[in-house]
């Protein structure tokens, strides 16, 4: 009796075991999924840090000179200087 029971036993751990590998927590397929999140979390830090990079850029160029300031007031706000005309063509 005893020489049937452990590898009974034995193949209902590994049953268990191998149920829990694609089924339980940490399946493959939920490890997958989370791969796939961490990735599309990555790519969109890599975005947010390009945006980032790019405002402090703008930041650091607003303080050190006016001709930003300028060029943003004359696109942004359409100002324009004492005596200059402003002539605005549409395609």
């Amino acid at each position: 009796m005893s020489s049937r029971l452990v590898p009974a036993i034995l193949v209902a751990l590994l049953l268990i075991f191998h149920a829990q590998l694609w089924f339980g927590r940490g399946s493959v397929s939920e490890v997958a999924e989370m791969q796939r999140k961490l990735q599309a979390q990555k790519e969109a830090n890599v975005r947010a840090q390009q945006a980032n990079d790019r405002l402090a850029f703008e930041v650091r160029d607003l303080q050190e000179g006016l001709e930003m300031v300028e060029e943003k007031a004359r696109m942004e706000l359409g100002m324009v200087k004492p005596n200059e005309i402003f002539i605005h063509v549409t395609p």
